[in-house]
């Protein structure tokens, strides 16, 4: 299983984002959270997930906004799963909040923890290791995407076609070829696999 918390950044400063958070994430596609986003403690959010790609696409989105930071948690939840996230337990949980903590006070905004601590070389804990790393990757490149970018980016997620997305957009395929280059769109999606292939083999405990 999959968790991911994230904690306002500079909430003591600037109003509460957790409602307007809340109703943007339920509008997030590439499928629902198994529980869905809950306000737990102060100006943080978490939710529970059984497919990676999911989880991923949840923290970038955060990520994107730049206003939270964002920990991503792996392993075992507790059974049978309660209706609230809030009331939800297991190791996956643990690691998300020591995930959380991690983006708190490191240099990055995010990180990834393994429900498997007991040591920092279990295949878990590396595998968590990888998928953070690459997670790193993927939100450099996006932190550094135009509107431009993301205008094209967010229409060939959907599966579109460059030629559609000209289409959509108005211009010509050389152009939208153009910003996926430069909005290294191949890249990001390459990253993002090397994320989803780290999560599952850390949720499984897969040795390398």
């Amino acid at each position: 299983m999959y968790v991911v918390t994230a904690d306002q950044r500079d909430s003591r400063s600037g109003p509460d984002l957790v409602p307007a958070a809340l109703a943007d994430l339920a509008t997030v596609r590439h499928g629902a959270p198994i529980r869905p986003f809950e306000r737990t403690v102060g100006d943080e959010i978490q939710a529970l997930f059984d497919e990676p790609s999911s989880a991923l696409v949840s923290c970038l989105h955060l990520l994107r906004t730049g206003q939270w930071h964002v920990g991503l948690g792996v392993g075992a939840v507790e059974t049978p799963l309660p209706e609230s996230t809030r009331s939800a337990r297991g190791p996956a949980f643990i690691a998300a909040r020591r995930a959380v903590e991690a983006a708190r006070t490191g240099v990055h905004r995010v990180a990834v923890r393994a429900g498997d601590y007991a040591s920092s070389h279990s295949p878990a804990a590396v595998h968590a290791h990888l998928a953070e790393s690459a997670l790193l990757l993927v939100a450099r490149i996006e932190g550094g995407r135009s509107a431009k970018g993301w205008e094209v980016s967010d229409l060939l997620d959907t599966g579109m076609t460059q030629e559609a997305a000209a289409r959509v957009l108005g211009i010509s395929q050389a152009a939208v070829s153009q910003r996926v280059r430069a909005a290294a769109w191949v890249e990001d999606l390459r990253g993002r696999e090397l994320v989803r292939h780290h999560l599952v083999a850390a949720d499984k405990g897969e040795g390398l």
